[in-house]
């Protein structure tokens, strides 16, 4: 009992270390789930990294089997080159983690000269995979030369390893019932929601509905001068019920690939 109780209050604190981590370069996100007027309860934590000996996103599932999560479901999304896993908690109070991974072989020498350069860096420690930051030097011709050729890349590059996104699951609140109700509510307040294949991504008969907030643009030191950059966006979705009555907990791919589209310039 006592045990079960100390690991209880170390996946807390752990996600708690999270959040705190991403309002810190996502203002917007704390400031719309005051919005809801309730606990906002989280439907899926969402981290980005390549697959790299030292930071693949089954290194961070290994890390994360500590706190009780498993792997429940993989993904690949042809046109961003990337391969992803979901895991889901033995204890379903806590919100899932969807991990992805560049595939970096798959783009020019150039990209992975950058990549490889900046591994060097890369702390030893798993739980830094997840919320160490950026631990290198970054410039801006690089940055401009990855986003050319990766979205997902360049954001990596300037963010590093930390939470790039939460999100709200609409289904445990009680003031809304509907994902457009929740998005129409951001809408009114001033936020802009991304709209790349529909402002809802996903439909009933896919099991699940998706929605986000373009990514708060964030002033980044590049030494010489400083640059708005895309930091993270604040999420949305609501599940439905599978044949046997249980919510669906999986993904769907082609709604994902356009969610990620929300840290675009």
């Amino acid at each position: 009992m006592g045990e079960s109780k100390k690991n209880i209050m170390n996946i807390e604190k752990f996600l708690q270390g999270l959040w705190e981590n991403y309002i810190s370069y996502t203002p917007s996100a704390e400031k719309i789930s005051k919005l809801f007027g309730e606990r906002v309860i989280n439907d899926h934590i969402a981290f980005r990294t390549f697959n790299l000996n030292k930071c693949n996103i089954h290194k961070q599932a290994d890390f994360l089997s500590s706190y009780g999560y498993k792997v429940c479901g993989d993904y690949f999304f042809e046109q961003k080159r990337l391969q992803a896993i979901h895991l889901e908690n033995n204890d379903p109070v806590h919100p899932k983690i969807f991990l992805s991974e560049l595939i970096c072989e798959d783009f020019t020498d150039e990209l992975r000269i950058i990549i490889n350069d900046i591994s060097d860096s890369f702390s030893d420690n798993p739980e830094d995979l997840l919320i160490g930051g950026r631990t290198w030097d970054i410039d801006y011709d690089k940055y401009e030369l990855l986003a050319k050729e990766s979205e997902y890349a360049s954001w990596l590059y300037i963010w590093g390893f930390c939470p790039n996104h939460f999100t709200v699951s609409v289904n445990h609140l009680t003031n809304f019932n509907e994902l457009s109700d929740v998005n129409n509510m951001i809408k009114n307040e001033g936020f802009l929601l991304n709209s790349s294949g529909g402002e809802i991504k996903g439909s009933i008969a896919e099991l699940l509905e998706q929605s986000s907030t373009m990514a708060d643009k964030v002033k980044v030191d590049f030494g010489s001068s400083a640059t708005e950059i895309p930091s993270c966006y604040y999420e949305f979705a609501k599940r439905y019920p599978e044949a046997n009555g249980n919510l669906y907990q999986g993904f769907v791919a082609k709604s994902a690939d356009k969610i990620f589209e929300s840290t675009n310039k």
